[in-house]
């Protein structure tokens, strides 16, 4: 587990809080690796219970393992395999309560019990996923998905 900062407010206002904080920490950088990496660990000190957090950038043909927080993670996952490829190849954030009812799943951790990936698309083109992992299953809801929709979208503007 990461250290977590506690901060005020209602979730939302929290969130709206983490992306600004990303804003200020990637704006003057152009660097991807940079941004990604400081990304991943902005959001492991900011939400709890979670044990891994990290990008997977699409190659042309897949996605491989960007900068992260957490465990040894796979390197590559194929479009459509597994959440983060579900996620890669609909365009869509996807929250799973259970990974081990998610048809597909690829465990690579095996405390991991919920997921949240969010799709990262640059003038419409798949870029990568943000992936989220927890040991709690039903970690992630709506308001997750709304914050961390919120977080790429700030993202996206330095990659």
């Amino acid at each position: 587990m990461f250290t977590v900062t506690e901060y005020k407010g209602t979730r939302e206002e929290q969130y709206a809080l983490v992306a600004k904080q990303l804003k200020a920490l990637i704006a003057d950088e152009s660097d991807r690796i940079a941004n990604l990496a400081n990304a991943s660990a902005l959001l492991a000190q900011f939400l709890k219970n979670i044990n891994w957090v990290g990008f997977y950038v699409f190659d042309g043909k897949e996605l491989v393992l960007g900068p992260f927080q957490g465990l040894p993670a796979c390197v590559r996952i194929p479009i459509g395999k597994g959440v983060c490829g579900t996620a890669a190849k609909e365009r869509r954030t996807i929250v799973v309560e259970d990974v081990h009812q998610f048809e597909g799943h690829i465990a690579c951790d095996a405390a991991s019990q919920s997921e949240i990936v969010v799709p990262i698309e640059i003038d419409g083109e798949l870029f990568g996923v943000l992936d989220i992992d927890s040991p709690v299953k039903g970690r992630f809801d709506d308001v997750d998905r709304r914050g961390l929709e919120m977080f790429v979208k700030t993202l996206v503007e330095f990659l």
